[in-house]
């Protein structure tokens, strides 16, 4: 399981407990304050595995990972469509992602001072187009008043 752009790491204990005891959780962020919070917060090992890298370029070898966390990530990447072609790389055929953020569309809209438009990154048709062109299978989008979850599959050809 890979968090990427853990940020402080808040989401890899519940990342843990979706592996079990068997399975390995990697948090990965380009900040290594970021990091250190996590640490700080006793979010390391034996919870995950820190790393300080970049989505853009994983130091991960292909297919390797069974399942990414995206916590909100997409907003912050400065080529969305890359980003996610390099996490389709990273995830072995079939692996899940799942792209959350703690809060609505319209509240992220709202906070950043645009207008919610259907050109929006999170747009349910232009997330579901990108997600299809860079190797995904959209599975739902769940643009809820409290929280944003689009959960895709690894597609088992590539794009």
């Amino acid at each position: 399981m890979l968090d990427a752009g853990c940020g402080t790491g808040r989401a890899l204990s519940a990342l843990r407990a979706a592996v079990g005891p068997r399975g390995r959780v990697l948090g990965l962020d380009a900040t290594r304050e970021m990091l250190l919070a996590a640490r700080n917060h006793g979010r390391a090992h034996p919870l995950a595995e820190l790393i300080e890298g970049d989505v853009m370029r994983l130091p991960l070898p292909v297919g390797c990972c069974d399942a990414i966390f995206a916590g909100g990530l997409l907003p912050h990447l400065p080529d969305p469509d890359a980003g996610l072609r390099e996490l389709a790389r990273a995830a072995r055929p079939g692996a899940r992602l799942a792209i959350f953020h703690p809060a609505s569309r319209a509240e992220l809209a709202a906070r950043h001072g645009t207008p919610l438009t259907e050109d929006d990154l999170l747009a349910p048709r232009r997330l579901a187009a990108l997600l299809h062109a860079t190797g995904w299978e959209i599975e739902r989008i769940d643009d809820g008043t409290d929280r944003y979850l689009a959960l895709a599959r690894r597609a088992e050809q590539p794009r």
